[in-house]
């Protein structure tokens, strides 16, 4: 069963110079019980896709499909959207999570008011403790301010705070950055654990290797488009599009060389796209390029690059 469906996804902001499109065109599907890996650059798009999902984006404006379980979200009222999806079956982990706490307030204080804004009714102790302790955290911390939690600490309340309503698919967004190599690997262990016992993921990350051990597919992001879209095993065996063979490229291995710099910077996100954005860094680009990439069927999902035009 088809759990997320994202078609024609388009998400802009507005600003004196013009609209600036972060989302362009989007599309994907991910089934039930499997975790979505989005990976791309700084400023490609990643964290607009995200928050257009959970309908938070501000500034901006979404236009498109996305159905979750069946329900067209971008349709509904933001109230019964609030009231039926928001924490309870799609929730989100915000990019710098360590600093959304309020340091005036406890942990616990920050989990009943989560609780009360959605008109929770069970036993509230329960539900923080058990949460807490799923996330590998002794119910000791609920009596402690965040500053007295260390890095790795205030990450796994963020995640807990995501999953107080057992939503179903929780967006992660640049869920390991800033923190030590150790804490980032129990964090992506702490992921494993909770996908296996049914919690489905979008993992939002500059960094691809990061999703090999979590994302059944993968999503690669520049310059608003995604460029290409399949399984994790075809995207890190068979990369098909420039950009996504240039950001393997990129990441150090223990068997390989030093890792190769993608020259060039990202393009402009103003105005429509009138040809392929990766063009000006590209170093295999046509002709053909110069207009917009078109989306070939691949194995598993597409590549949008002239270079597969009547070859996939």
């Amino acid at each position: 069963m088809v759990k997320l469906i994202v078609n024609s996804l388009f998400s802009s902001y507005f600003t004196s110079k013009g609209p600036i499109h972060a989302v362009d065109n989007v599309n994907f599907d991910l089934d039930n019980d499997e975790s979505i890996g989005i990976a791309g650059e700084s400023a490609c798009g990643k964290s607009t896709l995200g928050l257009s999902i959970i309908r938070m984006l501000l500034g901006g404006k979404t236009t498109g499909e996305i159905l979750f379980d069946g329900d067209s979200i971008l349709d509904i009222s933001e109230s019964e959207f609030d009231e039926k999806i928001r924490w309870k079956k799609i929730s989100m982990i915000f990019q710098g999570a360590m600093n959304s706490l309020d340091p005036v307030f406890t942990i616990r204080e920050q989990f009943v008011e989560i609780l009360k804004q959605h008109n929770f009714n069970g036993n509230m102790d329960e539900v923080i403790t058990d949460v807490i302790n799923s996330v590998s955290l002794n119910d000791a911390v609920l009596k402690k301010y965040p500053h007295e939690l260390s890095g790795g600490m205030k990450q796994r309340v963020v995640i807990a705070l995501a999953l107080l309503l057992k939503p179903k698919f929780v967006i992660a967004d640049e869920p390991t950055t800033a923190l030590d190599v150790l804490i980032q690997s129990q964090i992506i262990n702490l992921f494993k654990k909770l996908k296996k016992n049914g919690t489905s993921f979008m993992l939002i990350t500059h960094d691809i290797a990061v999703l090999s051990e979590i994302a059944d597919k993968i999503g690669i992001m520049y310059g608003g488009h995604m460029v290409e879209f399949g399984s994790s095993n075809e995207i890190y065996k068979n990369p098909k599009h420039p950009y996504t063979q240039g950001l393997l490229e990129s990441t150090p291995t223990l068997k390989g060389g030093p890792p190769k710099s993608i020259k060039g910077i990202p393009p402009s996100l103003l105005g429509p796209a009138t040809q392929c954005r990766f063009i000006e860094r590209c170093p295999v680009a046509i002709d053909k390029c110069k207009t917009v990439p078109p989306k070939f069927k691949t194995k598993t999902g597409y590549v949008r690059c002239w270079l597969y035009d009547d070859v996939i």
